[in-house]
């Protein structure tokens, strides 16, 4: 990956490599890790870590913009996105913006999941889709970061959005007894059941924001 971008933007592999150690210093997980990165590093490192480090979204589509930029891409095209059924003006640019966010947020997503559900373990990508823990439509600045999603097939995502299933903040699968007495296959049912109090299969990165997963939770026992 470094190579690759490091190409993009013609710079060198270790000078991209040294960028990317000084911006770390400033991330506080990083620190919790007992990972400080490097230690020196200039002013505007601090500015840009300040103006985007609480606003993913932004930071996606001005970084997605500038990968276009450099590759000489239409940012359009990037996202795949039909620019013949995009209206004009302001209208057009919310929807590129909307678009080129969750296309960055589904393949941040599933590549941290390594293409398997955190729930059932399968692994056919056209079955998976990219699950919000906090919906989209209640926290605008965390629509595309992948800390805020799950990775689930297509029937525990539909489950999770309608509170009939939840995740516990310490990562266990909590499976609701309306599920359960709504469910007849007995086969099924005893899966279901099996389930309950397992931990996900955790991500190789952007593990889910346990503050995420709370209000989740929290919704989730208010909705029985």
């Amino acid at each position: 990956m470094i190579k690759e971008y490091a190409k993009i933007i013609g710079r060198s592999p270790s000078a991209l490599n040294m960028k990317i150690g000084n911006i770390g210093r400033l991330d506080p997980k990083l620190k919790e890790k007992g990972i400080v990165g490097l230690s020196h590093g200039a002013k505007i490192e601090k500015d840009i870590w300040t103006e985007f480090y609480e606003n993913p979204d932004k930071l996606t589509f001005e970084s997605e913009c500038l990968i276009a930029k450099f590759t000489q891409q239409n940012i359009e095209n990037m996202a795949n996105i039909d620019i013949k059924k995009l209206p004009n003006g302001k209208e057009r640019l919310t929807i590129v913006k909307q678009r080129v966010n969750q296309s960055f947020f589904r393949s941040a997503v599933m590549c941290s999941y390594d293409f398997k559900c955190c729930i059932s373990g399968i692994g056919n990508s056209e079955l998976l889709e990219a699950c919000h823990i906090v919906d989209w439509s209640e926290d605008s600045t965390n629509r595309s970061n992948p800390e805020n999603g799950l990775c689930l097939n297509s029937f525990f995502h539909k489950a999770y959005d309608n509170y009939l299933i939840a995740i516990t903040p310490d990562y266990h699968i909590v499976i609701s007894d309306v599920l359960l007495d709504k469910t007849e296959n007995g086969d099924f049912k005893n899966y279901l059941i099996g389930l309950d109090n397992k931990k996900i299969i955790l991500p190789n990165r952007f593990c889910p924001k346990q503050d995420f997963l709370e209000y989740h939770y929290r919704k989730y026992l208010n909705a029985r």
